[in-house]
């Protein structure tokens, strides 16, 4: 009985170092760091409302703009609607941070984020980001459900 004290710490431990890996209230995944594309906007200060719509047509899922033009230190808030008949996601980061992420949902497809950066939506549900681009660049916005951005559901952010 007297190694019982040292399996309980051991777990409790094990538990911390795990908790310690996971962002809060994620089931999967999130951005400890900062962001190569700008930071989390700030909803008591103004800023563009630009609406951005997902759905399938035609065989294809696409958002609506899939190009936007913006200038640095603009704040943006992405009011998105999801018209589809399925659940879709925007996720806003570099190409090569959604190249990534899109096979870690290949292999995780019930993945949920909780991150500023990223909204998924049920048919016929709405949301919003906002977001504050600091950064010059071309950055990315896609829908990261396996195959949806393959479908051709993904667009550019240029920041000048």
């Amino acid at each position: 009985m007297k190694s019982m004290p040292i399996w309980i710490a051991t777990i409790a431990a094990l538990a911390i170092a795990g908790a310690a890996s996971s962002a809060p209230g994620e089931k999967g995944h999130g951005h400890d760091a900062g962001y190569a594309f700008g930071e989390p906007g700030n909803p008591k200060k103004p800023a563009r409302d630009v609406v951005v719509t997902m759905a399938e047509s035609d065989g294809k899922m696409l958002f609506s703009p899939d190009q936007l033009q913006v200038r640095k230190g603009e704040q943006v808030r992405f009011k998105l609607k999801n018209t589809g008949a399925i659940d879709h996601e925007i996720v806003l980061a570099t190409l090569q941070e959604n190249l990534a992420h899109a096979k870690e949902m290949e292999k995780n497809p019930g993945m949920e984020h909780d991150d500023p950066n990223a909204k998924r939506l049920a048919p016929s549900a709405s949301g919003e980001i906002i977001w504050k681009f600091t950064k010059a660049g071309t950055f990315d916005f896609s829908c990261l459900i396996p195959g949806h951005r393959e479908a051709g559901m993904h667009g550019t952010v240029i920041v000048k």
